[in-house]
């Protein structure tokens, strides 16, 4: 059971943090007509980019370090609780059908487990054990990154998948949108979003979720771009496993070659709906077998490919 002394420790320490903070000038906000609080929301939503900018140095680090550890084989792990949980389990989710990683590549935890998504597992944040425990079920390894995710900075969660991470010789990322943060002092690599107080006290799903997002989108895309996920700004790494993303295979290769209808479908059909091979293919007239060993010993960098196969091709 909490004493008072520990809630009082709590408050007091809620107190220091920007993310906490009361802004008197909005304590009239529920008198506000709609349009109104609505354009406020929208320009202390339009803050963020800003805030995010001011930490790119230190992300375009991380992001190296996370792609030359995924380039030998290790994972991207991302560990928080609450909404900071459910946006590290967002955007690894999206990675498979998106660069078709295997599920494994690009792993979300949250606190308190799957059932935490959609439904509050009191107490699960607080639990330093409980990440232990998740990320022990994975098998750390040292060429694994492990980006502990909370606004505060202070969820013993994501504090504790970072300590015990580093301890296990991966690579650690720290993301929080408080200065001075216990997580990004415990992580190699610090990343401190500070995008001031929310308009509504404490709700760091606004803010701070926004500029979580906006960070975790750039650490998976860039990572896999690094890792020859895409060729220029198309994502050829996508996997077809719907009419649309059909439809956009095809029209990714289209954008790649130039190629006809005939020759898409064709090279398509020949490379199993690869798209990569297929774009290989028609760029250099080579057959399946022969795109699929270029790719290979490319570790699937298609721009890499096309210039072994035709030394004059870009």
């Amino acid at each position: 059971m909490t004493s008072t002394a520990d809630y009082a420790r709590l408050r007091a320490e809620l107190d220091t943090l920007t993310t906490e903070a009361f802004r008197s000038e909005l304590a009239d906000i529920d008198r506000l007509p709609t349009l109104d609080i609505a354009k406020t929301m929208n320009g202390e939503d339009s803050t963020v980019p800003s805030a995010v900018a001011a930490s790119l140095p230190r992300i375009a680090a991380a992001i190296d370090a996370t792609a030359a550890r995924m380039a030998r084989g290790g994972r991207l792990i991302y560990a928080g609780a609450g909404t900071a949980g459910r946006l590290g389990v967002l955007d690894a989710s999206e990675c498979p059908p998106t660069f078709n990683t295997d599920p494994s590549e690009v792993v979300g935890l949250i606190a308190g487990g799957p059932s935490a998504m959609v439904t509050s597992v009191e107490g699960a944040e607080d639990s330093r054990e409980f990440a232990v425990a998740d990320l022990e079920s994975l098998g750390l390894t040292p060429e694994d990154t492990v980006v502990g995710i909370s606004a505060s900075g202070r969820t013993p969660y994501a504090i504790g998948a970072v300590e015990y991470a580093r301890g296990r010789g991966a690579l650690t990322i720290g993301l929080s949108c408080n200065a001075g943060s216990t997580l990004a002092a415990a992580a190699e690599h610090g990343i401190e979003v500070v995008v001031g107080p929310e308009l509504l006290t404490g709700s760091t799903r606004l803010k701070a979720g926004t500029a979580q997002k906006l960070v975790l989108n750039m650490i998976s895309t860039i990572t896999m771009i690094r890792l020859g996920k895409t060729y220029g700004n198309l994502m050829v790494d996508v996997r077809a496993s719907n009419e649309k993303l059909r439809a956009r295979s095809r029209r990714i290769v289209s954008l790649a070659t130039g190629a006809g209808d005939a020759e898409i479908e064709a090279a398509l059909t020949a490379s199993g709906g690869e798209v990569k091979n297929a774009i290989l293919i028609i760029l250099t007239g080579t057959d399946a077998e022969t795109a699929a060993k270029l790719l290979t010993t490319s570790q699937g960098h298609l721009r890499a490919a096309l210039q072994a196969a035709a030394p004059d091709t870009d």
